[in-house]
This record gives C-alpha cells, structure tokens and sequence, in this order.
C-alpha cells in the first residue's frame, strides 16, 4: 500500500488515490472459489452447459470479484506509516452492474470519500471502489467500502 501521512490521506478526500494493478480472473480461481465457497452453480463451474447461456462461458462468482478488493488495495489504497493494523469494517452499498467472464482482467479504481479519526488513534476510511473489466463497456461492480486504520 501507498504510504501517506495522516495530513496527506485526509488532503485527498473526494479525490481518485490510486488504482490497482490487472489481476487475471481464470477458471482455475473461479473452480477454487466455488470449492471454498462451496458455490458449484453452473454458470461458474461448467464450461459446457455456461457456453449456452447469455453469458458465452463461465463467469466468475460476483463475490469472487468483490474478495479481490483486498489485493486490490495493496495497489491502490493511501496508508499511514505508522500503521499497526487495518481492518474491514463492511460495505455502504455493493452493487453488480457485468459479470467478469472467466479469463478476464479487472482492477480496482479507489476514491477516497472520507477520513475520519473515530477515536485517538483510530480512522475509518470509505472508498468508492469501481472494479473495470480490460476492454469492458461497464464496470464489473462499484461498492463504497468501510475501513479501519489504527496506528
């Protein structure tokens, strides 16, 4: 993650603070997610019968996509130096809009909504997050996204 002063990660709020890198969302993730999550739906699993749908193929799990935040913001999230831990705090609104074909790239496009110290020592961050497919019209999912720093 981006280091930033405390100064500096509240200066950006309403401000795009970074993006991630591509990550390749093959069928090898796709089948080990739906092992975990114990999610077969065809649609995700079964090349074959997914090809006669909509879709074309297989298409990653929309919570596949949404878990991906959390390399994503490796990449792309502001943090303070002096950070002795960070956690998830939750969501605001997720919302769905493409499904991730298997095969795809996605990445996550971070701004900062809002900085707020909670307790000494304690910030909560909300990022709106969209996750953009390579090459797709619409973006796989936008979520506002809740953390929390304590440093």
């Amino acid at each position: 993650m981006p280091i930033a002063s405390l100064d500096e990660i509240s200066a950006a709020v309403g401000t795009e603070v970074g993006v991630s890198d591509w990550i390749l969302v093959d069928q090898k993730a796709i089948d080990l997610f739906a092992e975990v999550t114990q999610d077969h739906q065809f649609i995700h699993v079964d090349e074959e019968a997914a090809a006669k749908t909509p879709f074309g193929g297989t298409i990653a799990h929309g919570f596949l996509t949404l878990s991906l935040l959390s390399r994503m913001a490796a990449d792309a999230m502001l943090r303070p130096g002096d950070a002795k831990m960070g956690v998830n705090y939750g969501f605001e609104k997720v919302r769905f809009l493409s499904p991730v074909r298997s095969g795809s790239r996605v990445r996550g496009r971070f701004v900062l909504r809002s900085f707020d110290e909670k307790r000494p020592g304690q910030y909560q961050f909300v990022h709106t997050v969209t996750v953009e497919i390579e090459g797709g019209d619409k973006p796989a999912l936008i979520a506002d996204w809740i953390g929390m720093v304590f440093v």
